[in-house]
């Protein structure tokens, strides 16, 4: 009778560990094939968008003239050119304090500052799904900067919760940590990093696949006569209140992923910001 009951115990944790792995991958992929569009900047685009079988593969150039010449890695886990080789830890560190396992310090444009701010669970959960994608073989050139990198940014990072349970918060993490939307659309101060007084409040012109954009204000300011649906519409399919066409390298395509209850909360986090002067 023991064994019995012990066979059916261990079938039970068995069965609920599964799950937890199998929603924990879940999570990942919900998060790095949306809200967080890993692969905007690290799949290799061609004129018809993301190249076919090179999915999370690197290889993109994003150059922004007088300060770097960005080259993204492959971060498929391939073991010889991606992050194979890499422990969890080390992947958490990469994408969370931007710190490479050989101690080299990951530049910009990846938003380290914001990245600081993923929640535990949903890292792990960011991990999980890089380790599940098909593996790339696809060796990346490095990247330069003309601008000197911090020696960090910032201690190392301790544990972090997820969000408040009300709209504002979960939309400030979207908006934030999650999807960087307000790492673009954040003007720069004299120092050179983005002053988040200012939030949502606009960025410099940057250089995307169509020639120079210029990110724009998303206060209330700005998006406060727009309907929610209007603002649903600019997130996931790139088209304005107006009706034209808005530009790369906002990541439509992956923001279209996102669910209805997170484009709420990010409206609402977006109503909430101070319109400045």
């Amino acid at each position: 009778m023991r064994f019995w009951l012990g066979w059916g115990l261990a079938l039970l944790l068995g069965g609920q560990a599964l799950a937890q792995e199998a929603a924990l991958l879940e999570r990942g992929r919900y998060l790095v094939e949306g809200i967080a569009a890993c692969g905007n900047c690290h799949t290799p685009k061609g004129p018809s968008g993301d190249v076919p079988g090179m999915a999370l593969a690197g290889g993109l150039v994003i150059e922004e003239p007088g300060l770097f010449r960005a080259v993204a890695s492959n971060i498929t886990p391939d073991p010889e050119t991606g992050i194979g080789r890499w422990t969890d830890a080390q992947i958490a560190l990469a994408i969370r304090e931007g710190r490479r396992p050989d101690g080299s310090l990951i530049g910009p444009p990846m938003p380290i500052e914001l990245y600081r701010g993923i929640a535990d669970r949903d890292l792990a959960a960011m991990v999980a799904y890089l380790r599940s994608v098909p593996p790339v073989r696809n060796a990346t050139g490095r990247s330069s900067f003309q601008i000197p990198l911090p020696p960090s940014y910032g201690p190392p990072v301790g544990t972090v919760a997820m969000p408040a349970d009300n709209p504002v918060s979960r939309g400030a993490y979207l908006a934030g940590p999650l999807g960087h939307c307000i790492e673009c659309h954040s003007p720069v101060g004299p120092d050179g990093r983005r002053d988040w007084s200012r939030a949502g409040a606009g960025g410099p012109p940057m250089a995307s696949p169509l020639g120079q954009v210029v990110p724009r204000d998303i206060t209330p300011r700005a998006i406060g006569d727009w309907t929610e649906a209007q603002i649903f519409r600019a997130i996931t399919q790139g088209i304005s209140a107006d009706g034209h066409q808005l530009n790369p390298p906002m990541a439509y395509g992956y923001y279209a992923r996102v669910s209805p209850d997170d484009l709420s909360d990010i409206v609402a986090y977006l109503r909430a910001l101070p319109s400045g002067p």
